[in-house]
């Protein structure tokens, strides 16, 4: 059985963590290797703040997770993530030029090339191009149409920009740790790949991955990718508001939240009272629970009522059937689904990574580990490392071209 090496990299606001997974390439399962988590120190809001914070974040990870492998990996595909992601639809075509008249896996490649010619803000550059549906001679609703015939081959494309500075700092950091990126993917799009279900994805669906410092949104209709969005607050912001309002330090507001917080005061179970630490000069104090819930109520509402107004003026709000689905540290809030159903009127779940297969997979079954367990998978439908290697051939070839015809030019010029 053929297999390969995988490694993923998460460069969260408030932990770094690595996988390192077999697959399987005839079965496309995926058996966990090694896995590794540390504390994230030089990250805000998904951008790198601090290049050697983050890089001995990356070091600490994946030394934990090659440790547990037994042996050690050189390249990495990373997550990224923070409000510098846009996205844009793109339709092109090209034309079918074989004497058979049959689209092939070099028309797609010419398709995509295609699409990297398109006018971009300077600081700007194409992280994925992920079809969202072909035609072919007019007709549409095709999901692969290698193998058919015909004479106009047409997509329309789910385009994503991310920030030149943002990249070129996430690379640094994976660098100065002793690694090479294979791949960027963007969150949200790594945790449906490892959380959504294909009939979910057909019917409709609305990916929010709630982590530290960035919430990411990922909307599937049709079994294609039809936005994507970062939002800046997540559960950072939570804990800040516990910390602000109670007048305590930022441990002890996550250790409140983590362990009797609600996301909803209709999830509560006991109205009972906890004991509030006191810092300097300040006593012990007791709150109930339902006081807690309450500050963490508000900011989760506010998310959400942020995201529903996205879904709304993206147009797809009417076009999720099949719900909701939560994933990310932020979901494990007790209550998330409550609020969600409450605030989106639709039905919700949490979202954990499916379909890993042996190994330390266990340890990674859980909505805060959604993005890491999809980095490993890669992106369904969108670019690879083989298709930048195309295009560096295809560009290197233009240019090689261009010269010999700038030399023609100069040899007639000069007779």
């Amino acid at each position: 059985m053929k297999k390969e090496i995988i490694a993923g990299l998460d460069l969260g606001t408030t932990k770094v963590c690595a996988v390192i997974a077999e697959r399987n390439i005839e079965t496309n399962r995926f058996d966990i290797l090694g896995f590794g988590v540390a504390p994230s120190g030089g990250l805000h809001k998904g951008l790198v703040a601090n290049i050697s914070k983050t890089a001995e974040a990356i070091k600490e990870a994946m030394a934990i997770a090659e440790n547990r492998a037994g042996f050690s990996v050189n390249v990495v595909n990373v997550g990224v993530a923070g409000e510098h992601i846009t996205s844009i639809r793109h339709r092109n075509y090209v034309t079918i030029t074989n004497q058979e008249k049959e689209i092939t896996k070099d028309d797609l490649d010419r398709l995509e090339a295609d699409v990297r010619t398109i006018r971009i803000p300077s600081d700007r550059q194409i992280l994925h191009i992920i079809p969202e549906e072909f035609s072919v001679d007019y007709q549409g609703g095709i999901e692969n149409p290698i193998g058919m015939s015909g004479s106009r081959l047409e997509a329309s494309n789910h385009v994503v920009l991310a920030s030149i500075p943002a990249i070129q700092n996430i690379k640094k950091s994976v660098e100065r740790a002793g690694y090479k990126v294979r791949d960027y993917i963007l969150q949200p799009i790594a945790s449906s790949t490892s959380v959504l279900e294909d009939s979910e994805c057909d019917l409709g669906v609305a990916l929010i991955d709630i982590g530290g410092g960035t919430t990411d949104i990922a909307v599937f209709h049709k079994k294609a990718i039809k936005h994507t969005k970062v939002i800046g607050i997540a559960g950072n912001q939570v804990t800040n508001d516990i910390r602000e309002s109670l007048g305590v330090i930022t441990e002890e507001a996550e250790h409140l939240k983590k362990d009797y917080g609600y996301a909803s005061e209709s999830a509560i179970i006991r109205d009972e009272d906890i004991l509030i630490r006191g810092v300097g000069a300040r006593g012990n104090t007791k709150i109930p629970i339902s006081l807690l819930t309450q500050i963490i109520s508000l900011r989760m509402r506010e998310l959400f009522t942020l995201v529903d107004n996205e879904l709304r003026n993206a147009g797809y709000k009417n076009k999720i059937k099949a719900g909701i689905v939560l994933t990310g540290g932020g979901s494990l809030l007790r209550g998330c689904v409550d609020l969600a159903e409450e605030v989106f009127g639709l039905p919700a779940r949490i979202g954990v990574p499916l379909e890993l297969g042996e190994g330390l997979s266990g340890e990674i079954e859980s909505p805060e580990f959604a993005t890491v367990a999809g980095l490993i998978k890669g992106v369904p439908g969108g670019k690879s490392s083989e298709y930048q290697s195309l295009i560096k051939k295809q560009i290197a070839g233009k240019n090689k071209l261009k010269e010999i015809v700038k030399k023609v030019q100069e040899f007639f010029d000069e007779l």
